[in-house]
């Protein structure tokens, strides 16, 4: 790789990225250079979100204080969870309306929150048709890969 100037602050912003996010792999592409990032180890994208998905509610009681992480004790309906680590927004900007509120009736695919995440904004839509029984978290909350955020009735 002689010629090649590397960047170290952007391969470890890159690699915090892998972290933070799940993702097995991020390639960097700046004209006719390319940087590719692994993780340790990295399996196949769906491997991890299946494996991840268990241990995190099941430690999270007698590692955290907040109950946020999982649907409170007796709550039914179908929970709704973060697909990613990142910073949670019930609104689609500062000083707007909260895409839904308790109460409100939703459908498969509408948009229930944003979780930013690297400057990425994400919608997390409804997954399936429901009402909003519970909304567990608050603008500008941070959350964890499989945190429950609402629970849908």
């Amino acid at each position: 790789m002689s010629g090649f100037p590397i960047d170290e602050e952007a391969v470890r912003r890159l690699a915090a990225l892998l972290e933070e996010t799940g993702v097995g792999e991020i390639e960097y592409r700046d004209g006719d250079r390319s940087l590719r990032i692994s993780a340790r180890g990295a399996a196949p994208v769906s491997a991890p979100v299946a494996a991840a998905a268990a241990p995190v509610p099941e430690n999270s009681p007698a590692d955290a204080a907040p109950s946020p992480q999982q649907a409170p004790a007796g709550a039914e309906g179908t929970p709704v969870t973060a697909p990613i680590v990142g910073t949670v927004y019930l609104q689609p900007e500062p000083g707007q309306p909260a895409f839904v509120q308790v109460g409100d009736r939703v459908e498969a695919g509408q948009v229930l929150l944003i979780i930013e995440a690297m400057k990425v904004y994400n919608q997390i839509p409804a997954p399936s048709d429901g009402i909003v029984r519970q909304v567990l978290v608050s603008s500008g909350d941070p959350v964890e890969y499989g945190e429950t955020l609402m629970i849908l009735g």
